[in-house]
Parts: structure tokens; sequence; C-alpha cells
């Protein structure tokens, strides 16, 4: 099986999802003045992983801003998942819903089909994106379930040494 994927060192596309006031928000690049963006995707509200991992990478929010990278976060969900998502997350950075699977595919994510009755729409496997000041992807970690993700503290750590902290 083949999947098209992008890879480090070409150009990240413009990734356009919806913040929580229904704003249409091209996240692929910094939004505050960080120079360096920080992409995660996750699977949907009813994940407990997701919820758990999310909740872990506010822990490095404020490192990763110390060394210029901005962070968000976005599922292919609705509104209303996020929304309710957000009840059980203590999140200190920016999560966005509407990455739709066509987007998603287009990452080289892996997409699942629909688990009624938690989930009624495909969504994306786990991803996290790094993208350098002139738009191409410098980093890139894909699973396909919620357990296999990067060690959150050896990749900030080792984002530390490399930028120079």
């Amino acid at each position: 099986m083949s999947t098209d994927k992008i890879v480090p060192g070409s150009e990240f596309p413009e990734l356009r999802v919806f913040d929580s006031n229904d704003n249409l928000v091209n996240i692929s690049k910094p939004i505050s003045e960080a120079r360096i963006q920080m992409i995660v995707t996750y699977r949907h509200r009813n994940c407990g992983k997701c919820t758990e991992h999310l909740n872990n990478l506010s822990k490095f929010s404020q490192r990763l801003l110390d060394i210029n990278i901005d962070l968000a976060a976005v599922s292919c969900g609705s509104k209303e998942d996020l929304q309710d998502h957000l009840t059980r997350l203590e999140v200190n950075f920016p999560l966005y819903y509407g990455l739709k699977p066509d987007q998603a595919r287009d990452l080289g994510l892996h997409i699942s089909p629909p688990e009624p009755p938690k989930v009624e729409h495909e969504f994306s496997e786990p991803g996290l994106f790094v993208i350098y000041p002139n738009g191409q992807l410098g980093m890139v970690s894909i699973s396909n379930n919620p357990i296999l993700r990067p060690d959150l503290n050896m990749l900030v750590n080792t984002l530390e040494q490399f930028l120079g902290k």
C-alpha cells in the first residue's frame, strides 16, 4: 500500500480550519509572534488518549513559545465536538475544528471510518508537523492510532537544543 505524504523539506500546504468563533483561520503559519508553527492533529472528542495527549502538550507550550514555536491542534470534528471536548481539556493553546478528510489525506494522515455512535464522520489519526518560517515542513510524525506518538519531553528537549535555547 502506498500513501502520498508530504515530506520534510517540502512546502507545507495552506491549512484553513475554524476557530471556536467560527472564523476561518490558516493555521499553517504562526498566530503569535513565533517564527515556527507546530500543528498537532488529533482524532476526536471521544478519544481518551487524545485528551490525555493534548493536556500533556499544554505542559510544554510555554517552552515551545520560548524557542519561537507556536502551537495549534485540530481535528476533523465539528464546532459542537470542540466545545464538548473543551469541557474536558486543560489546554493553553488554540484548538481548531473542521479539518476536512481530504485536507488530512493531503498531509498523509491516516483516515479512519466513522465509529457510531461515538463518531458519525471520518476522522484523521494523530499527526505532528513542524513548519519552518520559509513554509517548509521541518519535521513530521504520523501515526495510524492514538497510542503511537512522539515522546513530548524528548521532542521539546531536542527542539530546544536544535533551536539554540
